[in-house]
């Protein structure tokens, strides 16, 4: 398993099971949610994350809604890397799949410790349960060889 996660070249040659491979093709729609999230931040954050942005002081509600665009940009950035992960280096998308699970769960232990007031249940819990779903089953899938194409 530590050979699949680090090759020692990384090529397009993908070994796990198919469905880690489509699943990984869907990593690259981080660059758009990230690009939302820079244009649109006051609304995706209020709409989506359930913030209640209207409710910070303005000084508050800038240095919110500047670090959350900052969190857009790594987003456009981890999603361009996983385009040129499925293009170029496939080898390397298991060790990419770990790189969205640790980045997905730190976020999310992140998110314990420091919680912030929501409002109602917003559609962000839902889209990075099943995000992090994704990217669990893909890791495992990437992880497990596929089976040799007209083997016994």
């Amino acid at each position: 398993m530590f050979a699949r996660l680090f090759p020692l070249v990384a090529d397009n040659r993908y070994s796990g099971r198919r469905l880690g491979l489509w699943l990984f093709g869907l990593m690259p729609v981080k660059v758009l949610m990230g690009l939302n999230v820079i244009v649109n931040t006051s609304k995706v954050a209020e709409s989506a994350d359930g913030v209640p942005v209207g409710s910070f002081d303005p000084a508050g509600a800038r240095a919110f809604l500047f670090m959350f665009a900052a969190w857009g940009l790594c987003q456009v950035i981890l999603g361009l890397a996983a385009l040129v992960v499925l293009v170029r280096y496939r080898s390397l998308i298991p060790l990419a799949f770990l790189a969205l699970l640790l980045e997905q769960t730190g976020r999310m232990l992140l998110r314990q410790a420091w919680p912030i007031e929501r409002v109602g249940t917003p559609a962000g819990f839902y889209i990075n349960a099943a995000l992090l779903g994704i990217i669990v089953i893909g890791l495992a899938s990437s992880l497990w060889r596929a089976r040799p194409v007209g083997g016994a």
